[in-house]
């Protein structure tokens, strides 16, 4: 894609109020909800699309979660770190670059900024039950003596927040049945 073509591709999806040349091949666009940055290198053979997506700080306990993403689920885009930022970037070879994937890994990016850490607290938290199926099979506890288990520890207060209301915790216990159930089959130990 020539800066022309990219240029004409961000004022399609975005509109010319949005799209500003910062420079003969860098571009921003500012909408209401994130700053995106088109970037072509200096001989115009790369470009990379970066969107900030939140703090590292906010992140630094899912940074795992994000790697493991991008091995599986990011697509032709990619988390990746700098200057106390996540950003969501995208990188190809402007001379092979095609419009509509042009456009399709900015759709991507978007998503991911959509998203921002409930996809990855998903996988987290959906890795902390496996385990906890696992080490349940291993001792050779059933789903329903788990499930007991849980419902214990919550009525202890060893689960839970201190405040919570029987109500509240009926509810995450019932996510914790939900999840069980979904994985306690699909899980083999041996």
């Amino acid at each position: 894609m020539t800066p022309e073509e990219i240029a004409g591709t961000l004022t399609e999806l975005f509109g010319t109020e949005s799209v500003v040349a910062i420079a003969s091949s860098s571009w921003q666009i500012d909408t209401p909800n994130f700053r995106l940055l088109v970037l072509l290198s200096e001989d115009q053979t790369w470009l990379r699309v970066l969107l900030p997506l939140m703090p590292i700080k906010e992140a630094e306990q899912f940074l795992t979660q994000f790697l493991e993403a991008n091995f599986d689920e990011t697509q032709e885009v990619r988390y990746a770190t700098y200057d106390g930022v996540v950003w969501g970037v995208y990188q190809h070879n402007s001379g092979t670059l095609v419009s509509a994937d042009f456009a399709s890994a900015i759709a991507r990016l978007i998503f991911l900024h959509k998203a921002g850490l409930n996809d990855v607290f998903n996988r987290l938290i959906e890795n902390r039950v496996r385990q906890i199926v696992v080490a349940a099979k291993q001792q050779g506890q059933s789903l329903q003596a788990t499930m007991q288990n849980l419902e214990r520890f919550y009525a202890e207060g060893l689960m839970g927040e201190i405040d919570q209301t029987a109500a509240a915790r009926e509810e995450v216990l019932a996510a914790w049945q939900y999840q069980l159930e979904r994985l306690w089959n699909e899980i083999d130990v041996k």
